[in-house]
C-alpha cells in the first residue's frame, strides 16, 4: 500500500509565479506545476492531496489564528493520511513549527514544514528538491513530530531560525544536531523512527496573547521596559547579553520586580545564536533571578514566543507557567 500524504499549501514563494511586479501568489499554479513534474509522480512517491488555502497567506502576515487554522486542518484529515507537509514562507517559517509542535499533542505521524526560496515552477528552485525530500522523508521515515526540511536537512521544528535572508542554506539549528540529512544516502541522526503514542492525539486551542521583546544594548533606558510594562502584556522576553546577563541598573531592575508582580512572566533569552542562558553564573545574571525572571535555556526567540502563547492560551497561573518554561515539553529545550 501507498502511503499517503496531505500538503496544506498556506502560501509563500515556493508555489509564486513571475510577473512584471515580480513573484506574486496565483490560485491553482502550484498544483499545476506539480501535476506537470514527473518526478513527484514516480512508483516511489507517495500518493498526496493538495490542499491550497484562499486566501494564501504570505509568511510576514502570519498571526496565531494562522497558526490555529494550520493545526485545525490536519486535525480535520490527521485520520485519513500517513503524513503532512505544509507549505509555507520562509521569513516566518520558524515560528509556525514551533508553534505547531506545541499545538499537537500526542502527535504520531510527521509534520514537516517547508518551502523555497526560489518558486518550484522557476528555473534552479530549491522548491523541487525540498518538497520532493519531505513527501518522501514523511512517508518513509515517520520521526512523529513537528519538522522543518530545508537544502537537505530536516530539523526539529522548535530549534530553528532563519540564518540566512538569500542563501538556499536558510535555516539552521543552533544548539540541536538535524533529525536527519538527505544526501547520497539518508542518514537519521537526532530523528527518532515510530515512537510509540499511546493517547490520542489533539490540537491545543492558541489564542494571540500580548506579549513584549526587548532586545537590551549598552545604555538602554529603564523607562522604554517601564512603558512596556504598563501596556497590556502577559509576557516579557528580554533578549540579554551572553549567557543572560543584563545591566545591573537599579531602575531596570526595579522594573523587572514590578513586572513580577503584576503577573507578568518575564523571560531570559540570550542574543547569541548558540549557548545557553546561565542567571548562576554572573552577579548580573542573579540579579535578574532575584527579580522573579525565569531562564529561558537554549530555547530560540521563536520556540520561547510560540510557548508562552501555548501556555498562556491554557490560562494556567504565573508560577505554573514560569515552572513549564523551564520544563522540556516538546523537545525544545536542553535539560542536563
Amino acid at each position: 500500500m501507498k502511503k499517503r500524504i496531505y500538503i496544506a499549501y498556506t502560501g509563500g514563494t515556493i508555489g509564486m509565479k513571475n510577473s512584471g511586479q515580480g513573484c506574486v501568489p496565483v490560485k491553482g499554479h502550484l498544483t499545476e506545476s506539480i501535476n506537470g513534474t514527473p518526478d513527484f509522480h514516480r512508483q516511489e512517491m507517495p500518493d498526496f492531496t493538495i490542499n491550497e488555502y484562499s486566501p494564501l497567506i504570505d509568511s510576514s502576515n502570519m498571526t496565531p489564528q494562522d497558526w490555529q487554522r494550520i493545526a485545525d486542518d490536519i486535525k480535520a484529515n490527521y485520520d485519513n493520511y500517513d503524513g503532512f507537509v505544509v507549505l509555507h514562507g520562509t521569513d516566518t517559517m520558524a515560528y509556525t513549527s514551533s508553534a505547531l509542535s506545541f499545538m499537537f499533542e500526542n502527535l504520531s505521524k510527521p509534520v514537516i514544514v517547508t518551502g523555497s526560496q526560489i518558486p518550484l515552477s522557476q528555473l534552479r528552485s530549491d522548491g523541487q528538491v525540498n518538497l520532493l525530500n519531505s513527501l518522501y522523508i514523511a512517508a518513509n521515515y515517520p520521526i512523529n513530530e513537528v519538522g522543518l526540511y530545508f537544502n537537505n536537512k530536516l530539523y526539529r521544528g522548535n530549534r530553528c531560525i532563519k540564518a540566512y535572508a538569500d542563501g538556499f542554506n536558510a535555516f539552521d539549528s543552533p544548539n540541536m544536531s538535524p533529525l536527519l540529512e538527505a544526501g547520497i544516502n539518508i542518514k537519521l541522526l537526532e530523528g527518532k523512527l515510530n515512537v510509540a503514542v499511546t493517547q490520542p492525539f489533539s490540537v491545543a486551542q492558541i489564542t494571540p496573547q500580548p506579549i513584549g521583546v526587548v532586545h537590551l544594548y549598552p545604555g538602554i533606558s529603564s523607562e522604554l521596559v517601564a512603558n512596556i510594562i504598563k501596556q497590556p502584556v502577559k509576557a516579557l522576553i528580554i533578549r540579554s547579553y551572553g549567557v543572560g546577563n543584563a545591566p545591573q541598573d537599579e531602575q531596570l531592575l526595579a522594573c523587572l520586580t514590578q513586572a513580577y508582580h503584576q503577573g507578568i512572566v518575564v523571560v531570559n533569552c540570550s542574543q547569541c545564536i548558540k549557548g545557553t542562558v546561565n542567571m548562576e553564573g554572573y552577579a548580573t545574571g542573579v540579579a535578574l533571578s532575584k527579580c522573579g525572571v525565569v531562564g529561558g535555556g537554549d530555547m530560540t526567540l521563536e520556540a520561547t514566543l510560540t510557548k508562552l502563547h501555548y501556555l498562556l492560551s491554557k490560562e494556567l497561573p504565573q508560577a505554573e507557567i514560569c515552572r513549564l518554561l523551564k520544563e522540556n515539553l516538546r523537545g525544545e529545550l536542553t535539560t542536563h
